[in-house]
C-alpha cells in the first residue's frame, strides 16, 4: 500500500511534536526531531550501511530535508551511544552547521570527535551521565544508563509541558554485564512513577521471545576456540564493539597470545577506548601489526573489522587475497558480531571464500561467538510493565519488529490506538497525554557515493544496475541533415554479452529502414532519430537475446 502524505498542521502552543526522520521501517539511519516552542531537539543521527542493490553507495543518510531550513531552531543533537547507525551521520549535518551542540556520554562524543576531526570540522560538546539532568532550550531533559554492546549509552527522557518523551536508544537487559553497568530499571521505574507519555523504543529483538543472552557468556566459547586454534586466529567484529574486543583480549593473553588490530576504524576506535579507561589490555599484549607478522603463527590473534561483508573491509580483502594477510589451512577466523537484515548474502560469500582457502571459519551459526546488544521480547514486556506509557512509538527496526514491539505494548494493556506504527517521515503530536499522527512527509534516501552527497538518485542507481546485470550497447548514426539519409553505420558496439558483435549484424537493417521511414515522414531533429534507433535496437535484442541492457544512440548530422 503506497504512504499517503500529507503536510502537518501548524505546531500549536503547548505541543511537543516528534517526526523520526530515520530508523523506522530499516536497521540504521535513527534520528528524530522533537520540537517544541519554536526549538528543534535531535536524537541521535546515523547512517544505513547499502545493500546489493544500491551499487557503488559508500552510506545513506537520513534525508536532512525537513530541517535543512531550521537550522538555527536545533538546541542540541543528543547522541545515545557510540555505533555508527547512531551518529554516523553527525559530520554531514554538522556540514550544514557546525555549531549545534552534541550531547552525550564521554565516549560517545571521543568516537564522534574523532570521526569529526577527519571530516575537518571543530565541534561543540556537552558531556553528560547517567543521572545528569540538563536544560537544553524548552527541553528539560533525564540521562539513563542502558547496557548496550558498547560501553555508555544512555536513554533520555524529554521533558516539556506538553508531556514526557522517553527514548531508550539501543539496550538490552543484561544482568550480569562485563563492565557492571545495568540498565537501570530503578530511573525507568520512577519515570513510570512520573508519567511517561511516549515511549520511544528499541524494537531490534522484539520478535524473538524470552530474553537475550549474558554478554559474559561469550567469554568462555572465545577462550576455547582460541586455545585449540593450530595458527593464526583473525576475529572479525564492529569496530566499536568494546566489550567484544576486551573479551578477544582477556582470551588471546590467557592462551599466551598477542594482539594486532587491524583496520583503520578498529586501530582509532580501540585507542580511544583504552585512552579513556573502556579497554583494559594487560602489559605487553598488544603490538603493531607490522610487527606481529614476525611472530609464530601460534602466538597471534588479529582482531579486524568486516564482520558484515563489506567489500573494502579488512575480512572481506582477506577473502579475496587482496591483504597482506592471506589466510590458509589451520588458520582460524571468527565472525564475532550479528548478521544487519540485508547483509547475508555478503557476508556468506565471505564466509565460503575464507572456506575455500582452507580456513576453519566460526560464525554465530556453528558457535556461540556472538549475542546481540538489543532487547528481546522478555525485557521489552519488563519495561513496558515498568513504565506503563500512555502512548508508544516503537522505533529502531524493520517493520516485522516495529509490528512485533506494538503487539508487546498492547499485550501489557497500551490501547491499540495509542500505539503508533510510524515509518520515516511520520508527524506524532503530543498533547495533554495524547499522541496523535497528524502528517506524514516525503522522506527520501540520502545517498553518500564517494564525495558526492545527495546527488545520486534512484534513477542512477537503476542505471548502474541495468549495466551490471543487462549489459551496454553504443550504437552510432551518421546522417545527412538534409535529407535525414544514412551515411555511415549503423555503428553496434557492446558490453557485458556473451555474443560477439556480429550478432547484432542482423539488426543494422532494421535500424536503417527505421531512420529511413523517419526521415520520409519528416524527422530530422538528432534527438528524435535517437529514440528510433533505440526502440528498434531495444526490441529486436528483447525478442531475439530476452536482455534489456542499457541502450546509448548517438546520432550525428554531418
Amino acid at each position: 500500500m503506497a504512504t499517503t502524505l500529507y503536510d502537518p498542521p501548524a505546531l500549536e502552543s503547548g505541543t511537543l511534536r516528534v517526526t523520526p526522520l530515520g530508523g523506522l521501517g530499516e536497521v540504521g539511519r535513527n534520528m528524530t526531531v522533537f520540537e517544541y516552542d519554536g526549538k528543534l531537539l535531535v536524537v541521535d543521527c546515523g547512517v544505513l550501511f547499502p545493500e546489493e542493490h544500491q551499487p557503488g553507495v559508500d552510506l545513506i543518510l537520513p534525508d536532512f530535508a525537513p530541517i535543512r531550513g531550521r537550522l538555527n531552531d536545533i538546541v542540541g543533537i543528543v547522541l545515545t551511544h557510540g555505533h555508527e547507525d547512531h551518529v554516523g551521520a553527525v559530520p554531514y549535518l554538522l556540514k550544514l552547521k557546525n555549531d549545534i551542540p552534541l550531547i552525550g556520554s564521554g565516549l560517545t562524543l571521543a568516537l564522534v570527535e574523532a570521526k569529526l576531526k577527519e571530516h575537518r570540522i571543530k565541534s561543540y560538546t556537552m558531556t553528560v551521565k547517567e543521572g545528569q539532568e540538563e536544560k537544553v532550550g524548552p527541553f528539560d531533559l533525564e540521562f539513563v544508563a542502558v547496557n548496550h554492546s558498547i560501553p555508555d549509552a544512555l536513554a533520555v527522557a524529554i521533558r516539556t509541558p506538553a508531556g514526557t518523551a522517553l527514548v531508550t536508544g539501543d539496550f538490552k537487559m543484561d544482568q550480569l554485564p562485563l563492565d557492571g553497568r545495568l540498565t537501570d530499571l530503578r530511573a525507568f521505574g520512577r519515570l513510570g512513577e512520573q508519567g511517561v507519555d511516549l515511549f520511544l523504543v528499541d524494537s531490534t529483538n522484539a520478535d524473538v521471545p524470552g530474553f537475550t543472552p549474558l554478554e559474559r557468556s561469550i567469554g568462555p566459547v572465545l577462550d576455547q576456540v582460541i586455545g585449540k586454534a593450530p595458527r593464526r586466529v583473525i576475529v572479525a567484529s564492529f569496530s566499536s564493539h568494546v566489550h567484544r574486543v576486551q573479551q578477544v583480549i582477556d582470551a588471546a593473553a590467557a592462551n599466551g597470545r598477542r594482539v594486532a588490530f587491524l583496520g583503520r576504524s578498529m586501530v582509532r576506535n580501540m585507542t580511544i577506548a583504552e585512552d579513556l579507561g573502556y579497554l583494559k589490555v594487560p602489559d605487553g599484549v598488544l603490538i603493531d601489526y607490522k610487527k606481529a607478522r614476525d611472530l609464530p603463527d601460534d602466538r597471534i590473534v588479529y582482531m579486524s573489522t568486516g564482520s558484515q561483508g563489506e567489500p573494502m573491509a579488512v575480512l572481506s580483502r582477506m577473502a579475496n587475497l587482496d591483504h597482506a594477510i592471506e589466510p590458509g589451512p589451520g588458520d582460524t577466523i571468527i565472525l564475532a558480531s550479528s548478521q544487519i537484515p540485508g547483509n547475508e548474502n555478503a557476508i556468506y560469500r565471505v564466509i565460503d571464500g575464507l572456506t575455500k582457502l582452507g580456513a576453519n571459519v566460526v560464525h554465530k551459526g556453528n558457535a556461540k561467538v556472538h549475542v546481540s546488544g538489543h532487547a528481546a521480547a522478555g525485557e521489552l514486556l519488563y519495561c513496558y510493565n515498568i513504565l506503563k506509557p500512555k502512548n508508544v512509538l516503537p522505533v529502531h527496526g524493520e517493520y516485522r519488529h516495529l509490528m512485533a514491539n506494538a503487539k508487546l505494548a498492547q499485550d501489557t494493556g497500551v490501547p491499540a490506538e495509542r500505539t503508533i506504527l510510524g515509518e520515516n517521515g511520520t508527524v506524532v503530536d503530543l498533547r495533554d497525554g495524547v499522541a496523535n499522527v497528524v502528517g506524514q512527509l516525503d522522506i527520501g534516501f540520502v545517498y553518500v557515493d564517494g564525495s558526492t552527497v545527495g546527488e545520486i538518485t534512484d534513477a542512477d542507481l537503476k542505471d548502474r544496475r541495468i549495466l551490471g546485470e543487462e549489459g551496454f550497447i553504443s550504437v552510432i548514426v551518421v546522417i545527412d541533415a538534409q535529407t535525414g539519409r544514412i551515411i555511415s553505420g549503423p555503428e553496434i558496439h557492446a558490453r557485458g554479452f556473451a555474443e560477439q558483435d556480429s550478432v547484432f549484424e542482423d539488426v543494422k537493417p532494421k535500424i536503417a529502414a527505421a531512420l529511413s521511414e523517419a526521415a520520409a515522414s519528416g524527422v530530422r531533429d538528432t534527438h528524435a532519430m535517437s529514440q528510433v534507433v533505440r526502440r528498434t535496437i531495444g526490441r529486436w535484442v528483447n525478442q531475439r537475446l530476452r536482455r534489456r541492457p542499457m541502450i546509448v544512440p548517438l546520432v550525428i548530422e554531418a
